[in-house]
């Protein structure tokens, strides 16, 4: 029998309650990991067997999901040369990781492993400030989630019109976006482990064409070229250039939602976020100092797609070739990664009673969250019907709003469970933690203040849609209107919010 698994205020909620007795806090806590226990025992006698257990997922699957939540390859940061020029674009890629990257990975190791079940940040927002902040957390983080994803398909298609260029409007495109979107969908619903091990292939494969890039520069590398600021006459865009640097390097804390399916993830969740920490900074500086050193700047030709043109002025037609193919497969991890996360987050907050029962529903062949991955598909199929730059903008707003409530969670939770055990610690006192936090936090309040007016009507509107949604699934639940997960409801229960 597969065991949901439940936000603990300890390591494992077999913990030995005689163990901690330090804090009449810490007595609070153990004794209501002991109660979900018990409830979650009741739960689960009766849920019916699954057939195939799915498997956990290990370190290596780990490790290329988070990677492609968070980057998938160079792809789209050669905005980053266009907007400041070569040097800029590499002391950004080197210093940003350390000012958002790092922090926002550090936040998430030690909440996902304090509280590891499927859900993540939902369960930490829960945790610190009560429902009405963990559904809102939920509601943002899923649409900037799935409204991110509905824009692979987009990307997808605009590649292969190149070839097909019947793709390029009208019927067969939206057609075109709609059979990828359902044919990706399958792919997820076919098992964890399974996208996990794809996304391992994916990225190799997509990566391949950079280290030969990389590899046959080098004789041609001028060192001098680097430190360009850009050409004469042509002015620094700075908005577009932070929200490269911006867009490239988030999404650390998307995979938290998959906790709950992840093989001993006090240990393992760390170790991914170290491992693929390292693959995505050396997969984006290593082939834009090999890109930027070898061939003459031309700013203006630094948009979306321009490597695969360096590859050829290097390489030769078969490497640009290789370098397209890249993207398309890069493409398809993302979308793999990110609706595997959306889906499990969904099952999560199920789990929670912020949803109803049935949207927790695993399949019965390969137990992965079937209702999650549907609802998930269908809004992005929605969302595809717009425009690339108006879905970006709005997917940036809403993620700044979730990580703003995410580290404010982080220090309420330190200051709310000081003798919590925690498998992994970030090493600094509150004082330290605040500082962290709060220069990331800065960056994210200019993001939102770059944001046109039709995204902050759009991001209120649903912000207010996502309010009313908690209180109406509020008045479902006290009127037994639909059922909800009996788990969920008791956790509220025996947590004390202040």
């Amino acid at each position: 029998m597969l065991t949901l698994p439940l936000v603990t205020c300890s390591r494992t909620l077999d913990l030995d309650l005689e163990s901690s007795k330090d804090t009449n806090m810490e007595d609070n806590c153990l004794s209501s990991s002991a109660s979900q226990q018990h409830l979650l025992d009741d739960h689960n006698t009766k849920k019916e067997v699954s057939p195939k257990s799915s498997k956990k997922l290990s370190l290596l699957p780990l490790v290329f999901l988070i990677y492609f939540e968070v980057a998938g390859g160079p792809y789209g940061e050669e905005y980053a040369v266009g907007a400041g020029g070569p040097l800029l674009a590499i002391i950004g890629f080197i210093i940003f990781p350390f000012i958002w990257s790092i922090p926002e990975a550090l936040v998430t190791a030690e909440l996902a492993t304090t509280f590891p079940g499927n859900g993540g940040f939902v369960i930490w927002a829960n945790e610190a400030f009560g429902p009405f902040w963990g559904s809102l957390m939920g509601f943002w983080k899923f649409f900037s989630g799935v409204i991110n994803m509905a824009s692979y398909p987009v990307l997808c298609i605009d590649y292969l019109k190149l070839v097909i260029p019947i793709l390029s409007t009208g019927f067969p495109r939206y057609l075109s976006i709609f059979i990828f979107t359902c044919i990706l969908s399958l792919l997820n619903y076919s098992g964890l482990s399974i996208v996990g091990y794809a996304a391992v292939a994916l990225g190799v494969v997509s990566l391949m064409p950079f280290i030969l890039l990389s590899l046959i520069s080098i004789p041609k590398i001028d060192p001098s070229r680097w430190l360009s600021l850009g050409e004469k006459g042509v002015k620094k865009d700075w908005t577009l250039y932070f929200n490269t640097l911006f867009w490239n390097l988030n999404f650390w804390d998307n995979a938290s939602t998959l906790a709950g399916e992840i093989e001993d993830p006090q240990r393992t969740f760390p170790k991914a976020l170290l491992y693929a920490g390292l693959l995505t900074c050396l997969a984006y500086i290593i082939p834009l100092l090999a890109a930027t050193g070898a061939i003459p700047l031309d700013q203006e030709n630094w948009v979306d797609g321009y490597f695969a043109n360096v590859a050829e002025i290097i390489a030769g037609k078969w490497l640009k070739f290789w370098m397209e193919i890249g993207a398309v497969l890069s493409i398809i991890g993302l979308f793999e990664a990110q609706l595997s996360t959306a889906a499990y987050q969904v099952l999560g907050m199920s789990d929670l009673g912020f949803l109803p029962q049935i949207f927790g529903e695993r399949s019965k062949w390969f137990n992965t969250p079937w209702m999650g991955i549907l609802i998930s598909t269908i809004v992005a199929i929605i969302m595809s019907c717009f425009t690339f730059t108006d879905i970006i903008s709005t997917v940036n707003f809403l993620y700044s709003l979730g990580m703003l409530l995410e580290f404010i969670s982080y220090i309420k939770l330190r200051r709310k469970f000081p003798s919590l055990k925690r498998p992994y610690m970030v090493p600094l006192r509150l004082p330290g933690l605040i500082i962290m936090c709060l220069i990331p936090s800065l960056l994210l309040v200019y993001v939102m203040s770059t944001a046109s007016k039709i995204v902050y009507v759009t991001s209120a509107f649903m912000t207010a849609f996502g309010i009313g949604f908690y209180y109406f699934m509020n008045v479902c639940k006290s009127n037994k209107w639909i059922e909800f997960s009996r788990v969920g409801d008791k956790v509220e229960d025996h947590y004390s919010y202040s």
